[in-house]
Parts: structure tokens; sequence; C-alpha cells
């Protein structure tokens, strides 16, 4: 009868835990205190295993010190771009003030009195106007007949403008300008720019060739000339201008000024010449609004 591997019995096994606690037993023995704490360290260990196959394996989280120096780094990054961008802040700041400071340093004492004669008229524009309106006032509050007062003012309101937008036909002292063009094309902006400094030294009333002078003016490069509000032109340009006669010359032929810059840098001539009848015949249509209504 042949006999096939056996399983091992439970006292078997018994027995073979038996003698290897009693190994295990007497080497503690003779390690002393040693083997004690060892004994007890793997039998701590041994009861904390989970893996038991009853419950669930529980994993410990690990400790969030990726997250703790991620939101380290990110303070530090936050202020670093803040102190960045204040001494940005602040070298743009020292740099426009230095600037400024030099380009008012770089001009001669002519132009320092042009920049502060033109501030002064502004400034009695602005008073002279305001004035104007306050005694219009005081008349239609004081007036027996209001109305009549009303139609008055609105009468005198619309002359003035009516030059000023172009409508009616003005007359008075002040410059007239002739440029020649020399060897170079002279571009749109320098002259838009001279319409700029006229308008800064007082001028009131302007035509540039056939054309009316606005608020809504514009000028436009060609091949041979430019465009001002639609309408072609060749040199030579012809520029009447109502105002302050000295001052609007001041405006052009101060060193460094527009007129400097189209002799030099453009080699175009030209000349001032001062006029106490400016006769300024163009005249503009009223412009159609779509959307904007006048208050009754």
């Amino acid at each position: 009868m042949v006999r096939g591997n056996t399983v091992p019995s439970k006292r078997t096994n018994r027995n073979s835990n038996r003698e290897t606690n009693r190994v295990r037993d007497n080497a503690v023995n003779a390690l002393g205190p040693i083997g004690q704490l060892l004994h007890q360290e793997h039998t701590d260990e041994h009861n904390d295993d989970l893996n038991t196959g009853a419950f669930p394996q529980v994993k410990k989280k690990p400790a969030k010190i990726h997250d703790a120096r991620h939101n380290v780094y990110a303070r530090i990054a936050s202020t670093l771009t803040i102190i960045v961008l204040c001494a940005l802040l602040g070298f743009g700041y020292v740099t426009q003030s230095q600037n400024s400071k030099k380009s008012y340093e770089s001009l001669s004492e002519d132009e320092l009195v042009r920049l502060l004669d033109e501030t002064n008229r502004q400034v009695d524009s602005l008073e002279q106007q305001r004035t104007q309106l306050s005694e219009q006032l005081d008349s239609i509050r004081s007036s027996a007949n209001k109305q009549q007062e009303l139609e008055r003012v609105a009468q005198e309101n619309e002359r003035t403008s009516g030059i000023l937008s172009g409508r009616l036909a003005a007359h008075g002292k002040g410059i007239e300008i002739t440029i020649t063009q020399g060897g170079k094309h002279i571009p749109a902006s320098v002259l838009f720019t001279l319409i700029e400094e006229l308008r800064n030294a007082g001028a009131e009333v302007m035509q540039f060739g056939d054309v009316r002078v606005v608020a809504s003016t514009y000028f436009l490069d060609t091949g041979d000339g430019v465009i001002c509000d639609g309408v072609s032109m060749k040199a030579p340009y012809k520029i009447l201008v109502i105002g302050e006669p000295e001052s609007l010359t001041n405006a052009v032929q101060i060193a460094g000024g527009v007129g400097s810059q189209l002799r030099v840098r453009y080699d175009a001539g030209v000349r001032i010449r001062q006029n106490n009848n400016v006769q300024i015949d163009a005249t503009r249509q009223p412009s159609t609004y779509s959307y904007a209504k006048t208050v009754e």
C-alpha cells in the first residue's frame, strides 16, 4: 500500500510552535534586558499588524511636508513680486520726474516765456468766459422782460458758437502763413502740429487753404501733398489765422518750434505776415448727429 504526502496535523504544528517559543525564551533570557526589549518590540509590531484579512489594510497618510513647502514658496514668490512691482513703479516715477525736469531745463529763456504766456493767455480766456457768462446770468435775473433778454443772449451766443463751429465767416487781426515745400515731402503730422501750436497760442479762427479749421479737422498724407478734411491739397500751403499777431508769430518762429522743424528737417520755406484785417470766408455746414439732440 502506497502512501502519499500527508498534511501535518494540528498537534505537530502546536509542538513546533512550542519548541520555537522555548528557544526564543531561552535566547531572551540569555541576552538579559536587551533581549527583553527586542522581544517586546517584536511583539508590538505583531500586534499592530492589521493585514489579517478580516479588516481592510489602513495606510497612514504621509505628512504634508510638500504642501507646507509649496505654501512657503508661494508666499515668498508673492512677496518678491510685490517688491519688484513697487521698485518698477518708483523707478518709473523718478524717471518721469527727471525727464520732465530736464525738458524744462533744456528750454531757452524765450521758450519758457512763451510757455508762460500761453498758460496765462488760456487762464485769461477762461476768466473772460466765466465773466461773460456771469454777466449774462445777472442780466437775465435783473431784466424786467426775461423772455426778451433770453432771446438776446441766445442770439449773442449763437453768433459766437457759429464762428467757433465754422458756420459763420469771420475777420479780425491775425497772421497769414505761407509754407513752400523744398526737396522733402512735408508730412501731415507736422502740419497738424502747426495747427495745434497756433491753437495753444490763442488762435480763434483758422483756415487751411480753402478749408475752415474746426475741432474735428484732420490731415492725411498723399503722394504729393496732404488731404485736409477730405480736400486734396499741394504745396504751397496758405494758412489764415485770427488772433493776437505777436503771440501767433512767436508760436511759429520760436527756436526749436514747428517753424524751425519745417526749415531744418524738411527744407521748407515759412513766411509769416501780420495783418490787422484777416478775412476768413470759408465756412462749414452744421454736422448731422444721429443721437445727440439739443436741449429745449
